[in-house]
């Protein structure tokens, strides 16, 4: 399973998905909501705290976190960063792996358009894992996005073996004596 986080200080996505034999399955989603009225130290808090209930609930393999994306305003982005950073303590915490895409590596991974729009990232959220819905708010398909981008980037770069032979070679272990699989 791998959990997909869109970071934020108001608004934290998140979602659960599962990829069993190329097939992506929805296993959760929602948001981690902030007031504006509160303090940024307590914003985190809820962010953390959020994230490893997440964590302990659903028990991902890895954590995939949209990298923070650089506009014009520095206070934006270094209030994005702290929000990054708590996710990122989240997983790490809980022992996982984390990988980190930029915004336009998720669309190219998702939509095929690295300039594409949240709408468009959000129609091929809902195609990909048959959601019913058809609206989702941005902050979760774009974390499911994030989940997606790191499934496909997973999947290529397994190794692909032309035959038996080879796999055989790199996998003693899940071969018995006889050549036959275990």
């Amino acid at each position: 399973m791998i959990l997909g986080i869109d970071p934020g200080t108001l608004v934290t996505g998140y979602g659960v998905i599962e990829i069993n034999r190329g097939r992506l399955t929805l296993v959760a989603s929602g948001m981690v909501k902030n007031g504006s009225d509160k303090p940024m130290p307590a914003r985190l808090k809820l962010i953390h705290a959020s994230l490893l209930d997440v964590i302990r609930k659903f028990h991902p393999d890895e954590v995939a976190v949209e990298t923070a994306f650089y506009g014009k305003n520095a206070q934006s982005a270094l209030k994005l960063g702290q929000a990054r950073g708590v996710a990122i303590l989240a997983a790490v915490s809980g022992d996982l792996p984390v990988a980190e895409y930029s915004p336009r590596e998720v669309k190219k991974a998702v939509v095929g358009n690295g300039n594409a729009s949240k709408q468009q990232v959000q129609y091929m959220v809902h195609s990909f894992l048959g959601m019913k819905e058809t609206r989702t708010a941005y902050d979760v398909t774009d974390a499911l996005a994030v989940a997606i981008c790191h499934g496909h980037r997973a999947a290529g770069t397994k190794k692909r073996y032309s035959d038996w032979k080879s796999f055989v070679k790199d996998h003693p272990d899940k071969v018995g004596r006889d050549g036959s699989p275990r």
